[in-house]
């Protein structure tokens, strides 16, 4: 795996740019300085044509430390009213050849009738690689094609004449080629002790049946109600104006506000990975980036300095023992190790908040969510996340979670 981030007033200037400025300071990035023209975007969720001033910022050319089969990006990004961000990536194949530019992700914070609907794009592809909601892949692994290089290409969007813009402070490619693998190798055991981070617990299945219009609550909210969990463990939440909107009868509005503001209007839903490490940027001084991890050994560094994790997996109901369901597709939240190295998770897909604490076994879980490949019920190969997980974590973190961070790519 290969992760890398653009961060710095050093990385903004290096880049292409077409209308942006880099800006310095505490938290440095690129704006819209000098609109590079504009452009007519239809947005098909709503119907709506509109013309936008636009610029472009685009990355040096980027050459991974491994030659690729996927690649996810994550960007942090503000967004005021009537603007919006498209994220996309080209690269180069190992034949040659070269990729299409594309569209990783159109985003904005809102959903005012002043923006277009936050959306992945479907239907991208050239016949060797295809965009996946929120993922880059190789479409014949076997074949033995990988991307060596791309580029990344931020445009940023706003109304004409409108003196806003958006800002993006951080944008982030992880670049992986994961074994094709049913079984992980096992890890010991590395923290010797245990370690329970306190994080708030909430359960997506007391918002069944909420808000038919993002996905109806439940099972559909995983990512983020375990995105909500995180955002409060570092002390930020929604406003009571930001929830004003939500039905005064409902528990954990925040849950509901969260799924909102992370729903794919394509992909009808909230599990789109890097639409969740968005919105938890929108929290005043936090970072989000979506990368993978190797082992549960890594897990325990980030938990040990105090950096608690979301985690995607897939599974059926008897290789997870205690969680009582399957799924094809789920995010938990790992808050710590038991003195003997089980996974300690508040799993949003429990009955209700009291009941979202778990502890799970070491090697149930690490297979469940390292793996590429599983069998469902009925025998049918199906894809695993290989890994991947979300880091929300502060601008300022302390030194022993800098460290971490620093040595995963993070900061």
């Amino acid at each position: 795996m290969d992760l890398h981030s653009w961060t710095t007033h050093r990385d903004w200037a290096s880049g292409e740019s077409r209308g942006t400025g880099a800006e310095a300071g505490p938290r440095p990035g690129i704006v819209l300085a000098a609109p590079a023209g504009s452009v007519e975007y239809a947005d098909p969720h709503t119907g709506r044509k509109a013309t936008w001033d636009y610029a472009t910022w685009t990355s040096p050319r980027r050459e991974p430390s491994v030659a690729a089969g996927e690649v996810i990006a994550s960007w942090n990004a503000h967004t005021p009213a009537g603007t919006w961000i498209r994220t996309e990536l080209r690269g180069t194949y190992s034949d040659g050849g070269e990729t299409p530019w594309y569209t990783l992700g159109i985003w904005t914070a809102k959903d005012g009738d002043d923006v277009p609907r936050r959306t992945s794009v479907d239907g991208q592809g050239d016949g060797k690689s295809s965009i996946y909601t929120d993922t880059f892949t190789i479409d014949d692994l076997a074949g033995g094609r990988r991307l060596t290089s791309y580029r990344l290409r931020l445009t940023l969007y706003r109304a004409p004449g409108s003196g806003a813009t958006p800002k993006v402070w951080r944008v982030s490619a992880m670049c992986s080629d994961v074994p094709d693998r049913f079984e992980v190798p096992a890890s010991e055991p590395g923290l010797g002790r245990a370690v329970e981070l306190k994080v708030p617990r909430y359960s997506q299945e007391i918002h069944k049946g909420q808000y038919p219009e993002y996905d109806n609550g439940g099972e559909a909210w995983c990512s983020p109600t375990s995105s909500q969990m995180i955002i409060e463990h570092w002390g930020r939440k929604p406003s009571a104006e930001d929830l004003a909107w939500v039905d005064p009868a409902y528990a954990d509005p925040q849950v509901c506000h969260a799924a909102r503001y992370t729903f794919d209007y394509q992909y009808e839903g909230c599990g789109n990975w890097p639409f969740n490490a968005a919105y938890a940027s929108t929290y005043k001084d936090m970072q989000a980036v979506v990368t993978r991890l190797n082992n549960l050994n890594e897990a325990e560094e980030f938990i040990a300095a105090g950096l608690p994790l979301i985690t995607s997996q897939s599974f059926i109901e008897t290789e997870l023992d205690g969680a009582g369901y399957g799924t094809a597709g789920h995010l938990m939240t790992v808050i710590g190790f038991t003195r003997n190295g089980d996974v300690i998770a508040n799993d949003p897909a429990s009955p209700d908040n009291p009941s979202v604490r778990h502890v799970y076994k070491r090697r149930q879980f690490e297979n469940i969510w390292l793996r590429t490949k599983r069998k469902d019920a009925a025998g049918k190969v199906k894809s695993g996340s290989g890994g991947v997980c979300y880091v929300y974590f502060p601008v300022r973190p302390a030194p022993a979670q800098r460290r971490v961070l620093k040595k995963h790519g993070l900061c």
